[in-house]
């Protein structure tokens, strides 16, 4: 039994010999694989595995129900050598957060900064430096076609990679979410790469092994089959968030500040008061003094002591820079994709006639 023993193990040296070098944990893609592909794979997932990580965050008993799991599983990546990047749905009941390397070892971390606006989240950890961090691409240069890499959690399966192309950017409202989360997320990008439960936060790789997405959800006919398209946040997006959360602490994309209302969804006679037959646009409900829209002089909505709208109602945001908007959806993206110090252009439907209204952005600050 020794013999054969030795037998079998000169036989497994021999065939690691002659196919690579898998047994000495060296990969020797060139002489291991068959095609170039095949190679590219390999090499970016081998180089990017040390710097991603499995996330684990623990939930505050007031947000768990009878037979709910305690623990929210995701991913995230060393994007500096003590900072990781996730997504902000993974950890936003936290009552703690640890993260486990590529290699095992368990750590714990804290919440360095978030920003529900596009669902990121930033993890700072102590007492261990990143084996590898990862570099952004160009989210923005992708083309149908190109070949992603994603690596994550799935499923809670450790170290998973995965591979597809890119397909298209798809807007945002075509990618409706539940979670109230993300209002300000332009367009996703939209790949059949695998991102499942776990693979949250997670980096989306081209062949070069740069980020150009971060894996946010995937699309699904219903609850009760997986979904098979992966949808991710554009990599340029989290990048500019990333470096307005360690500078200033929020995010600096455009903002109102004031809250809106669907015109869909009030009543048909207060719309005729106003004198609209269409039920697009969106309402301006409060305007706070201080915001932008405050500054522009966007008129808001009153309200009796039930909550009800009364009429005159108050400006009515029909067009952003010149485009049509369906509701407060619009709104809020394009006017996010603007930055401080910029000017937005809005048409509002004001005392039944149109008016063009000026806002100059402002910089977000800390509350």
């Amino acid at each position: 039994m020794r013999s054969l023993a030795r037998a079998a193990g000169l036989a497994l040296l021999l065939l690691a010999a002659a196919t690579g070098a898998y047994v000495t944990g060296r990969v020797q893609a060139q002489r291991t694989l068959v095609t170039a592909d095949e190679i590219n794979t390999v090499e970016v997932a081998q180089q990017a595995l040390p710097a991603v990580v499995r996330v684990d965050a623990r939930l505050r008993k007031d947000v768990l129900q009878a037979g709910d799991d305690p623990v929210e599983t995701g991913t995230g990546f060393f994007y500096k050598r003590d900072l990781i990047v996730t997504n902000y749905h993974v950890i936003q009941y936290q009552e703690s957060v640890s993260v486990t390397l590529s290699n095992g070892r368990r750590v714990t971390a804290r919440v360095e900064g978030v920003d529900p606006g596009i669902d990121i989240a930033i993890l700072r950890v102590s007492g261990v430096t990143a084996p590898r961090t990862l570099s952004f691409g160009r989210s923005a240069g992708l083309l149908p076609g190109q070949k992603l890499i994603t690596i994550g959690t799935p499923l809670r399966i450790p170290n998973f990679v995965a591979t597809g192309v890119f397909s298209v950017a798809a807007s945002a409202r075509d990618v409706p979410r539940n979670d109230q989360l993300g209002g300000e997320i332009g367009q996703y990008l939209v790949t059949t790469t695998n991102i499942q439960g776990g693979n949250s936060g997670g980096p989306v790789l081209d062949s070069r092994g740069a980020v150009v997405g971060v894996a946010d959800a995937n699309a699904a006919p219903n609850n009760f089959v997986p979904g098979v398209i992966g949808i991710a946040i554009p990599g340029d997006l989290v990048r500019q968030s990333l470096e307005d959360l360690e500078r200033i602490g929020v995010p600096q994309r455009g903002t109102l500040g004031v809250t809106l209302v669907d015109l869909d969804s009030l009543e048909p006679a207060l719309r005729q008061l106003a004198g609209l037959s269409s039920s697009e646009g969106a309402l301006v409900d409060e305007v706070p003094a201080g915001t932008a829209g405050a500054r522009a002089g966007l008129r808001g909505s009153l309200r009796n002591s039930r909550g009800q709208l009364l009429a005159p109602l108050g400006d009515i945001i029909v067009a952003v820079d010149g485009q049509r908007v369906r509701g407060s959806f619009d709104v809020i993206r394009l006017v996010a994709a603007k930055r401080p110090g910029q000017t937005v252009n809005l048409r509002v439907w004001r005392n039944k006639r149109s008016v063009d209204v000026r806002v100059p952005l402002q910089k977000r600050t800390l509350q």
